[in-house]
This record gives structure tokens, sequence and C-alpha cells, in this order.
């Protein structure tokens, strides 16, 4: 694979990273938070998701800068409000300030989770376009394991430990920002929305440095001919684009009715349920960004070789198995279990839905809706990720455990159903391929 394919992955999947850290980086200050403005269980749950309410509106209209102005320009723009985010979070005075600032940031995640796979899919060979992509992926569970750590680091610092904890985030936003100044523009993005095919070929054959003159060609004219010209396959709500549209939305549905998001925010309070000390609870949630990180390296190796469906059944099977354990042991009291249980669930999550969602969303759709699909991806993941954020402390408070536990243990069993029956294979296809191989033929284009 070229050098300079790898380099322009890594940078925008640091996205990422940054989507890692700035989700995760709050489940050390949350318990601080409440106690320093005394907030109810209502004004606490709020504040916790708002980062999470500003993904919403940046999954939701992130299609838009990455369709008008192009996926780089976007990429580095969400760089400047990771940066905004983290120092005003340091810096805020009140809930309400506060709040403002992990909205702020919260955008920057919503946008990243459109432009960034996006951008590395349409770069990418089919042959590898799951590991590239899946970096993306890789580096928010590595932004996860560094907030964890850092939390755990930066606890003992004083009574403004949680301001450094938010702040430190300003550091990597800086050096992600300036990366992607190096980054090309999308061939795909160039052609479709710019018809600029000899910006693209120029592109396509940096990152394939093997192609002769004739295959860049071919490939620019196999990219314009897919992509159309036109209004009426513009159009994105319409019924041939049913089958992407139902897999956008059911495959992020799903990954939040796991429970991942409400368990990754509040760890340490759960490990505190299951009669771990503070201390130790920061340290367990550690252990769950070692398991993330080395489970999602197992899902990165395997998505290109068994397939992205392999992985979303694997994923189920150990998701029933470890939340329903988990489950048990709260209602009879064998506490002593609950971490082994989290830390098989965090498994379960990495090498199945954590691994194969941005890249199965970003290949999907045809490339002039692909930006579209994209957000309606990433805003479904993300208004059920603020909605379970919101009201899990209200949950775990009105609901014994077991029975949160048992909820999600049943709806991963569903899921189970939908992927045996309903999800394609797109291993090894080429963007434009899929296309056909869902059904979204041409002569179904009439539809629109």
């Amino acid at each position: 694979m070229p050098s300079r394919l790898i380099v322009w992955s890594v940078t925008s999947a640091l996205a990422g990273f940054l989507f890692g850290f700035d989700t995760v980086v709050i489940s050390g200050a949350e318990k601080t938070i409440q106690a320093v403005w005394s907030l109810s269980p209502g004004q606490h749950g709020l504040a916790m998701s708002m980062a999470l309410w500003g993904t919403v509106l940046g999954s939701l209209v992130g299609s838009w800068p990455t369709d008008r102005f192009g996926r780089r320009p976007t990429l580095i723009w969400i760089g400047i409000l990771y940066f905004v985010s983290a120092v005003w979070s340091g810096l805020a005075t009140d809930v309400y300030s506060f709040m403002i600032a992990r909205f702020i940031g919260g955008v920057g995640v919503g946008i990243s989770t459109v432009a960034a796979p996006m951008f590395i899919s349409e770069i990418a060979p089919a042959s590898s376009r799951g590991r590239l992509a899946g970096m993306f992926q890789f580096n928010i569970v590595f932004g996860i394991l560094v907030a964890f750590a850092s939390n755990a680091m930066l606890a003992g610092v004083g009574e403004n430990a949680w301001r450094w904890m938010l702040g430190v985030e300003a550091f990597p936003a800086i050096l992600y920002t300036l990366l992607c100044l190096g980054l090309p523009e999308s061939p795909r993005w160039l052609i479709a929305r710019r018809g600029n095919s000899a910006e693209a070929g120029r592109v396509i054959a940096l990152a394939n440095p093997d192609f002769s003159e004739g295959q860049i060609g071919a490939e620019v004219a196999r990219i314009r001919s897919e992509s159309g010209e036109g209004s009426e396959k513009s159009a994105f709500w319409t019924w041939r684009l049913r089958v992407p549209i139902a897999l956008a939305f059911l495959v992020a549905f799903f990954n939040q009715m796991s429970g991942i998001n409400a368990i990754l925010y509040f760890a340490p309070r759960i490990f505190e349920l299951a009669g771990l000390g503070q201390q130790a609870a920061l340290l367990q949630s550690i252990g769950i960004g070692v398991t993330n990180l080395i489970f999602t390296f197992a899902g990165l190796w395997l998505i290109d070789r068994v397939g992205r469906r392999t992985l979303l059944l694997i994923g189920s099977v150990g998701y029933i198995v470890s939340l329903g354990l988990c489950a048990w042991a709260f209602a009879s009291g064998t506490y002593s279990i609950i971490p082994a249980c989290i830390f098989a669930f965090i498994a379960a999550h990495a090498v199945g839905q954590g691994t194969v969602i941005w890249v199965l969303i970003s290949e999907i759709f045809p490339n002039r809706q692909r930006a579209a699909g994209q957000s309606l991806g990433s805003f479904t993941h993300w208004i059920f990720a603020a909605l379970l954020t919101t009201f899990f402390p209200t949950m775990v408070t009105a609901l014994q455990p077991a029975q949160v536990f048992g909820f999600f243990c049943v709806m991963m069993a569903i899921q189970l159903l939908w992927v045996l029956f309903i999800v394609p294979e797109t291993k090894g296809v080429r963007l434009e391929d899929i296309e056909q191989a869902l059904g979204i033929t041409k002569s179904s284009r009439a539809d629109s």
C-alpha cells in the first residue's frame, strides 16, 4: 500500500482520536462537576450529554460543508472546533458556559463522523478500504484509552483537576489541524461536485503510483459515469435508496441500543456500583480502554478478510452473552464478575459494531448521495447516544441495574436477527459497484 495513502488515511482518522478523547474525557470529571455546581440529576444528565447534543447537530448538518466546500476544508475546521471547545471547557466559570463549550466540541465530533470516514473511503482501493476506513474507529478507541489514562494521571493535581482533564485536548487538536493542511481533496468529490477530472486524476495518481495513465483515465471515467449529472440523481429520500437508507439507520440505531456510550460515559460509576472504590473504578476504566484498543486491532485485521457481516455476527453474540451475564450478576449480587463482563462487552463491541459501523455507512451510498447518507447514519447514531446519556443517570436511579443491562441484551438479540437475515456483505467491492449489489441499478433511477 502506498505510504502516501496511509499518511492521508491516518491524518483524516485522527479526527476519530479527538472524537474518542472528547466524548469520554468527561467521565473522569462528571462527579466533580455535579458537586462544584450543585447540579440536580436532571441538570447533571443535561450537562453530561451536551456534547452529544452537539454531535446531533453536527451530524445533521455535516453533509452540507462536506459537499459544499469539500472534504479537506471540513476536516480542517473540525480541528478548530475541537480546540475552541477544549480551551473553553477548561476555563468555564458556570454550568451554562460549560454546556456551550461542550456543545461546540460535540458539533466537531458530529461533523467528523460524516467527513472523515467518507474521505478515507473515497481515496482507498476496494481491497483495503475496510482497514483504512476502520482506522477512524481505531483512533476513536485510542482516544478513549488516552482519555481514561489522562484522567487517572490528572486526578491528583488538585481541586481543578477536572479543568485540566478537559483542557488538555487543545494540544492534539492543534496538531491534527496542522496535519490536515497536507491532505488532498477527495477525487470523487472533485468529479461529482466540481467536475474537475484533471485534479481528480492527479490525486488518484498520487494515491496509486503504480497506475498507468490509461488506468488513471479509466478510473476517472468510471467515477464520472457513476456520479452522473442532474438533480434526479442527487435526490436522497427516494425509493431507489431505500436499502442503503435502512441499513445506515439500523446499524447506527443498534450501535447505541447496545448501551456502549452510556457504559463508556459512566464506567467509573458502574464499577462503583459493583463495589469498587473511586480510584479503583478509574483504573478499571483504563482497562476498558486497553480492551477496546486490542479488539479494535483484531477487527481491523479481520474486516477485509472475513467481511463486515461476519464481524457484526461475532459482535452480536458477544453482546448477548456479556450483557446477559452482567444483568444476572447485578440481579444475583455476584458483583465480582461485573468488571470481566464489562470488558467482554467492550471486546464484542470493538471487534463487531465498533469496527464496522463507520466503514459500512461510508460504503453503501452512491457518490452523489454519500455525504447525505453518512450524515443520516451519524445523526441516527448521535441522537440515540444523546438520549441514552441524558437519561442514563435517571435510569440507574429509577431502575435496577439488572433491568437496564437486560434491556440492552434484548436489543442485541434483535440485532443478531437483523444481521442474519438482512445485512449484505460489501467486502472487496468497488464503491461504484456496491450500488448495483444493493439493487440501486441505473434502470431504477427513473423512480427517483
